[in-house]
């Protein structure tokens, strides 16, 4: 999951190399944690949220496969 993450973000951002995700695991779930460069924020966030949420639906989709419950935070 982590690095489905890392590989959608940093196709989506100008400084790539800023893109950090942390995985945290949690009873029976994982939260991801995804950084990304303060100028790149609005690229991960989109308007009115809408890439968000297409991140959170892609990774939703894939956590179901394996059966686990998947939370992506996008941090400041």
């Amino acid at each position: 999951m982590k690095e489905l993450v890392e590989i959608l973000a940093k196709s989506l951002v100008d400084h790539p190399e800023n893109v950090e995700v942390r995985e945290i695991k949690k009873d029976q779930s994982i939260v991801l944690e995804l950084r990304v460069s303060p100028d790149d924020m609005g690229k991960v966030i989109g308007k009115q949220g809408r890439i968000a949420k297409s991140l959170r639906t892609v990774l939703k989709a894939a956590a179901t496969k394996e059966n686990v419950k998947v939370v992506l935070e996008i941090m400041q």
